[in-house]
């Protein structure tokens, strides 16, 4: 059937949570063979209405009908024998099982009634890996398979129970660039075979790569649907946050001031053969590009101690430095902001007070005791400087949104003051509205003096928010931009190693 012959419809959907409204008269609909993107704000009801759409939620109102029936959707079971099925973020696979035995995990071909059926196991598997566009052996175990692969694995699974909608959560979150453009091709071929997907994901340009109509959900509620050519970054970006976004990325021109850090001759334990220098100035954001292994995230972690430097110079204020580590860095005024917030930027067991206050600890004890009173003033401080949602510095850090905890993740090290600010990624995996609010607060740091030297792998973020582009390519730094001269074609041809020159 032609994409537009309708396999989903869903109206009304409303679901409440203790105090808070989560969904408030949502309705949708998806076609035979069509992608759908669902985009939204952190806290927009995007998961929410999945959750319910897959079986995991019960809706309080509304109704669902598949293939114009109306349809009760009371089970993840019952959503998959309909044909539902939901690829989470964070992938449902066994590391310690192999791909076969992870498709068909819980309903395994048996013989006798009782005995499992190993070859056909092996031979079904096979068949759904090759649709998912992956063509590896079935034996091969899950574990040792690359986050992408793995991803590929998710998709057979659902293609398994004869899934007709896929569902699937920033299924990009964790992929290299090539991984991403191998999912994208299967996702077309997926649709061109008739089976209908439902694409989330903070990622803009690929959902304007990828969807044929979206659905921009705001506070819970139905923002518009944009398609075909209506659909633009400023288009969803409007929808998501309820007014014209004309300037996204907040910058204020300011001049440069004295130089600040200087690195000769940089090697890193990634690229041994190959050496990064470039300077860095008083209020100057600077930004690193480059292909996926080209050494930016290891440039910045040796610069902060994290790795070794296996050669060079740094000095700082034209003194030579030596960063042997974190806390080495950390003294010479340097502040690193991770590229994984969950795992290394912050503690999401413990309080925003506490992961507000942690690197300044050593600064404010007491004879060897912790100064409750400096955590209060440290975190109420960052709190209200950095807009951060919470209900109380007392609210565990892990509750909050991807937003959120990224600006607690940096307001711990604005509390030291740094004069170079370190950041991988600072937008990673956050929405819209958060990630213009990381823009405003670079441009605010800059215009007071500070330094930031930060890694992004959006190419609108870099042309957006850096004064200056280092690009690099294997290791070093292949050509410098600067503001005026930059665009994507130039930073490619920097990045794949075409050219080497400044602009």
């Amino acid at each position: 059937m032609a994409i537009g012959s309708q396999l989903l419809e869903v109206a009304g959907i409303t679901r409440r949570f203790p105090g808070v409204l989560a969904l408030d008269d949502v309705g949708m609909s998806v076609g035979r063979g069509e992608v759908v993107a669902v985009v939204g704000e952190n806290g927009a009801g995007k998961s929410t209405l999945m959750k319910i759409l897959a079986g995991v939620l019960q809706a309080d109102s509304g109704t669902i009908r598949l293939d114009g029936r109306e349809v009760v959707l009371g089970s993840v079971e019952r959503a998959l024998r309909l044909g539902i099925s939901l690829i989470h973020q964070e992938l449902d696979l066994a590391d310690n099982l192999d791909a076969a035995s992870n498709i068909f995990l819980g309903r395994e071909p048996r013989f006798w009634g009782c005995f499992l059926d190993h070859e056909a196991i092996a031979r079904e598997a096979s068949g759904f890996l090759e649709k998912a566009g992956l063509f590896i052996d079935s034996s091969t175990l899950v574990g040792s398979l690359s986050i992408g692969m793995q991803q590929m694995v998710e998709i057979a699974k659902a293609l398994s129970v004869d899934a007709r909608l896929l569902i699937m959560d920033e299924p990009t979150s964790s992929l290299s660039v090539r991984e991403s453009e191998r999912l994208f091709d299967v996702i077309r071929d997926l649709s061109a075979r008739g089976v209908s997907v439902v694409y989330i994901s903070h990622r803009l340009g690929e959902v304007r790569e990828l969807a044929q109509r979206v659905v921009v959900l705001r506070d819970g509620r139905k923002a518009g649907e944009l398609e075909g050519d209506e659909i633009t970054h400023d288009g969803m970006v409007r929808l998501m946050v309820g007014r014209h976004v004309s300037q996204f990325y907040s910058r204020k021109p300011h001049e440069a001031g004295r130089v600040v850090m200087e690195v000769e001759g940089l090697r890193t334990t990634a690229h041994p053969d190959h050496s990064a220098t470039f300077t860095l100035r008083e209020g100057e954001i600077v930004g690193i590009a480059g292909l996926v292994g080209a050494g930016r995230t290891e440039l910045i972690q040796t610069l902060f101690g994290v790795s070794p430097a296996l050669g060079g110079r740094v000095r700082l204020w034209s003194r030579e430095v030596t960063m042997r580590n974190p806390l080495a860095a950390i003294r010479a005024g340097l502040a690193l902001v991770p590229e994984d917030r969950k795992q290394q930027g912050i503690i999401l067991e413990m309080t925003v007070a506490e992961n507000l206050s942690l690197p300044s600890l050593r600064r404010d004890q007491k004879r060897g005791f912790l100064d409750r009173r400096s955590e209060r003033t440290i975190s109420r401080s960052m709190v209200d400087r950095l807009s951060i949602r919470v209900s109380s510095p007392q609210q565990i850090a892990g509750l909050l949104s991807g937003g959120n905890q990224q600006k607690v993740a940096l307001g711990k090290w604005l509390a030291l003051e740094p004069r170079v600010l370190l950041l991988d990624e600072p937008t990673r995996g956050i929405d819209v509205g958060a990630k213009a609010e990381i823009y405003a607060l670079m441009d605010r740091m800059a215009a007071a003096g500070m330094c930031i030297l930060f890694v992004s792998s959006e190419m609108e973020e870099i042309l957006g928010m850096a004064d200056r582009v280092l690009v690099m390519h294997e290791g070093r730094i292949a050509g410098e931009l600067f503001s005026g001269r930059m665009d994507e074609e130039r930073v490619m041809q920097l990045a794949t190693g075409r050219t080497a020159r400044a602009a």
